[in-house]
């Protein structure tokens, strides 16, 4: 039996995963993982995920190239999260930031935190 079989999924077989970089301890991203992400990233050494809006299977990097080199795999208590620690190469958010959590409120408001790494319009080209 494996862990996975003990992770508590929920009614869409999903998990949510907690991507963290390894060293540092930033939350770089949170995304969902199915059974077979999960495998493949064990097996492959890099995260992969299931995207609930494009109902797609993906390998983070695939088309960026800006990947995730897993440093450690863990779940907690409840086995209803996973905690992934990484080596991030490059942008870990879409939008060209080192990390998904680059805005703060401020006053009240959303304020961008950091510098952008990246165009992302240079990376997955210009949205229709």
């Amino acid at each position: 039996m494996s862990f996975i079989d003990g992770l508590k999924f929920n009614d869409d077989g999903l998990i949510p995963a907690i991507i963290q970089e390894e060293g540092t301890g930033r939350v770089l991203m949170m995304a969902w993982m199915n059974a077979d992400s999960i495998r493949d990233t064990i097996d492959t050494g890099k995260t992969h995920f299931w995207s609930r809006s494009r109902q797609k299977y993906w390998m983070k990097g695939e088309s960026s190239g800006n990947t995730q080199q897993v440093k450690d795999v863990a779940y907690d208590c409840d086995g209803d999260t996973l905690l992934i620690q990484v080596e991030q190469i490059g942008a870990a958010c879409h939008e060209g930031y080192k990390s998904c959590f680059f805005c703060s409120v401020k006053d009240g408001e959303g304020e961008v935190t950091e510098e952008r790494l990246m165009d992302p319009e240079e990376l997955y080209g210009k949205k229709s």
